[in-house]
């Protein structure tokens, strides 16, 4: 618990995966893939439970034993297929608990931090009265274009140091992190006032394909010497 504050993870995981072919229990750094957001969300303090949402005969038997936080929520048939909106998988899920917050990452994320975690609910925690919900994000700032070759953060007459642009965010699909009041209210984990929480960009890699499976892959060696940016 944070601030006398419940706190469930959810984490849902698909069975099959399109782009890269049984991705959530391929080998990465000698685990499942899977299994290592389970193990981070278990050392995270300020979580009081792991909520993993599967139609994965194999994750109902072997997640339970990577942390004794884990309950496994059996995907109901009509929640099951590639073309389910995940929203109505997350409203499924809030049902299955009387947690006060709720915080959703992926499998796909094996490089986040349980201290990132823990910082991003301390974050929302002390901007709950101004916000809704948190995010994290990745930060650039690089020149940007519309498709049209509009500029969009820059004046292309007027090329300031990059270092000076207003930064453009990007959604990482890292964290996210809403209550249930935010969630009725708005149908979706992001409310109407967020907060947009830059996490570290070697922890930001969400595997989606095989270039970031590999990706990922090598900036878990960096992680593992110690570097952090």
């Amino acid at each position: 618990m944070i601030h006398d504050r419940k706190v469930a993870a959810l984490v849902p995981i698909k069975d099959h995966s399109e782009r890269v072919p049984g991705k959530n229990f391929r080998d990465f750094s000698g685990k499942p893939l899977y299994q290592h957001i389970v193990e981070t969300l278990d050392r995270t303090y300020a979580v009081d439970e792991i909520l993993i949402n599967t139609d994965s005969h194999r994750v109902m038997g072997e997640a339970p034993k990577f942390s004794p936080k884990v309950r496994v929520i059996e995907r109901p048939a009509e929640l099951v297929g590639d073309h389910v909106s995940t929203n109505r998988i997350f409203e499924y899920d809030l049902t299955q608990s009387d947690a006060d917050i709720f915080l959703q990452t992926h499998s796909t994320n094996p490089l986040l931090r349980s201290e990132t975690i823990a910082a991003a609910l301390k974050a929302f925690l002390e901007g709950e009265g101004e916000f809704d919900s948190l995010f994290s994000v990745n930060d650039f700032q690089s020149r940007f274009y519309t498709s049209q070759g509009v500029p969009i953060n820059h004046d292309p007459e007027d090329l300031i140091p990059t270092q000076n642009l207003d930064p453009v965010f990007e959604e990482n699909s890292c964290i996210y992190i809403f209550t249930q009041s935010s969630f009725a209210a708005h149908g979706r984990r992001i409310g109407a006032k967020p907060i947009m929480y830059p996490t570290p960009k070697i922890e930001s890699v969400d595997i989606d394909d095989e270039f970031t499976f590999r990706l990922a892959e090598i900036l878990a060696l960096y992680a593992a010497q110690g570097v952090q940016q």
